[in-house]
């Protein structure tokens, strides 16, 4: 693992990574990450829901990948690792901010979909900028950036959001 530490200086960052650390799978599939480089098809040896867990993990920031050379005759194999061996976090926010964030990343899906569903379509529709969308849907932008965060269709750029479609 690198001796990387990875910088957390916006709030909405820790609803990836509370959704990570949250999960026995997600974790799991970390700590494999961890020891050395694995590829999808290895981990699904002993996990389930590989796919989600590497979903989860890019959107985090958490992992890196790469082309692993494969035997002569056969197609290469996408290989992953922890970027990250260490942390740290430099942010300020309302103890309000934090909660709807906590919130957000331990909700389920169901009670999620909708809210990331409505984000996508004014996204879609032109409306991309953090305080278009916050009128828009009458939540406050941290809210709308933690909720981003989670959906994988989404990228927050700044104080934009860009609709980027389903990632692997």
């Amino acid at each position: 693992m690198g001796k990387r530490i990875r910088l957390i200086n916006d709030p909405s960052d820790l609803v990836p990574l509370l959704r990570t650390f949250g999960s026995r799978t997600h974790k799991s599939v970390f700590d494999d990450l961890s020891n050395e480089w694995v590829t999808k098809a290895e981990l699904e040896v002993n996990h389930s829901d590989v796919l989600s867990s590497i979903a989860i993990l890019t959107k985090s920031g958490l992992i890196e990948s790469r082309w692993r050379m494969p035997e002569p005759g056969e197609t290469p194999d996408k290989e992953y690792h922890v970027s990250y061996s260490k942390a740290q976090a430099n942010f300020q926010c309302t103890i309000e901010d934090l909660s709807d964030l906590i919130m957000m990343a331990f909700k389920n899906d169901d009670s999620t979909y909708e809210f990331i569903e409505a984000i996508e379509r004014e996204v879609k529709n032109g409306n991309q900028s953090m305080t278009g969308l916050s009128r828009a849907l009458d939540k406050n932008p941290m809210y709308i950036r933690g909720a981003a965060k989670r959906s994988p269709n989404l990228s927050v750029k700044g104080q934009r959001i860009e609709y980027v479609g389903a990632e692997e």
